[in-house]
């Protein structure tokens, strides 16, 4: 009998997942604070339409949750050991910078495409931040690490 079955591939799946989402959310706060201390995020709550820093820091949350969530689908196991899921974590963090910080933001917000002017190098020390949390909390916290089954 082996343990490969679907409930134990789906509860992997669930756990991982989860992981992803709590250090997606642990590097979004590291995040965060680092954009509210250059007063970034109502630039973030204008990808809603929003202005706000408390709408900044939902929308900010919520991508960072989902960041962490792709983290997880697409590293997985290979993201358990500590130093490769830190190293991986700041590898994807400075993809979603490019991918986030210098594309997606700027096409919804109508502003120009990888400009390398101080605000963005700030949001790529934000993301590298991101990416270091993201890694190191989802390799604590995954199943096997702290007691969990």
């Amino acid at each position: 009998m082996t343990t490969d079955s679907p409930t134990v591939a789906a509860s992997g799946l669930v756990c991982r997942v989860g992981a992803g989402v709590i250090g997606g959310l642990a590097g979004g706060v590291v995040f965060g604070v680092m954009m509210q201390a250059t007063d970034m995020l109502p630039m973030v709550a204008r990808l809603v339409d929003g202005e706000s820093v408390l709408v900044g820091w939902g929308v900010h949350l919520a991508i960072s949750a989902f960041v962490g969530t792709t983290y997880a689908l697409i590293f997985g196991a290979l993201a358990e050991v500590l130093v490769a899921s830190t190293v991986l974590g700041v590898l994807y963090g400075a993809v979603w910078w490019l991918l986030g910080g210098l594309t997606l933001m700027p096409l919804r917000l109508g502003l120009g495409l990888f400009v390398l002017d101080s605000a963005a190098w700030q949001s790529l020390a934000g993301h590298l931040a991101y990416g270091l949390v993201l890694g190191l909390t989802y390799a604590l916290v995954i199943p096997g690490r702290l007691g969990a089954e």
